[in-house]
């Protein structure tokens, strides 16, 4: 963080102003931007993304995705961070979050809190999936929109544009598209209803904090069938078998949940193949070559 940015945060109205910047220490956990610990002169610490000013819009849909987990969150069971600035200054752009004490524990309230979260906001659901503005899984694309049917949202809203990206590296779009659209009433008759998710759960977005209560932060939220979110827990690992027991708990998965989850991490297979290429083509190649077996 250079000093000009630094002496413009003391300068404008956050948070920071009336206090001095004692210290600014990079951190881990800018996969995509750069990452901060910013402790002021009055005590209080601060975490703060940098990027540069085409970084505005990802940091938007961020805050705007906390805020949304954070209406259905139970604040007992979930710590959501609330976002506290959200400033461009120069060329750059900044979102500034509480500073949380995290650790490596138990997720049971995690799974708990996970649960609560989809069925509150479920049982008072807008009646359609999908989201009102543009947003970002990763630094990916994830389109604004909504759909009435569960199907028609995840195919034509999640993975046509992925499938579309994809033509870059080699994916035939067309002839994808057409494997892809028998999944659209098998997933209607799913039926299952919209609740808010975090959208990108894989095990660097989800800690235990200090005091036990599950954490959820950096989400790509959107209204979906909420087996997305569980079927990501598994596609990278890192989450116990307490998580889903707490899960369970609460809300439990319907019947042939697990029959569904390639299916749902196939968006985020596309999605890493379009942004880093690699094996995750290979994958992508691979799923669709036994969705075509299986459906001719």
């Amino acid at each position: 963080m250079n000093r000009d940015l630094l002496n413009a945060l003391e300068e404008i109205q956050t948070p920071i102003t009336g206090s001095a910047i004692e210290e600014f220490l990079p951190v881990s956990g800018g996969c995509i931007h750069e990452a901060w610990k910013i402790k002021l002169s009055n005590g209080k610490e601060l975490f703060a993304k940098t990027g540069t000013k085409q970084s505005w819009g990802m940091f938007l849909a961020e805050t705007e995705g906390l805020r949304e987990l954070k209406r259905w969150a139970n604040p007992a069971l979930l710590v959501i961070p609330e976002p506290i600035a959200l400033e461009k200054i120069g060329n750059q752009a900044i979102l500034i979050l509480p500073w949380l004490k995290l650790q490596a524990g138990n997720q049971t309230s995690l799974g708990k809190g996970l649960a609560q979260l989809h069925k509150a906001s479920a049982n008072k659901n807008p009646g359609k999936f999908g989201w009102e503005s543009h947003g970002f899984i990763g630094a990916g694309p994830q389109p604004g929109g909504w759909e009435t049917t569960w199907g028609e949202c995840f195919i034509r809203l999640r993975l046509y544009p992925q499938l579309e990206l994809a033509t870059q590296w080699g994916l035939d779009a067309n002839c994808s598209k057409s494997s892809l659209l028998p999944l659209i009433p098998y997933l209607n008759s799913h039926n299952p209803s919209p609740s808010i998710v975090h959208g990108d759960l894989w095990s660097g977005n989800a800690f235990t904090h200090s005091d036990g209560r599950g954490v959820l932060i950096d989400p790509a939220t959107w209204w979906a069938d909420r087996e997305v979110d569980i079927a990501m827990t598994k596609m990278f690992g890192g989450f116990s078998n307490e998580f889903y027991k707490g899960y369970e708990s609460e809300w439990p998965l319907p019947d042939h949940a697990s029959k569904r989850i390639d299916l749902y991490n196939f968006y985020h297979l596309l999605n890493h193949a379009n942004l880093f290429g690699g094996s995750y083509k290979n994958q992508c190649f691979k799923f669709l070559n036994t969705l075509k077996s299986k459906l001719s």
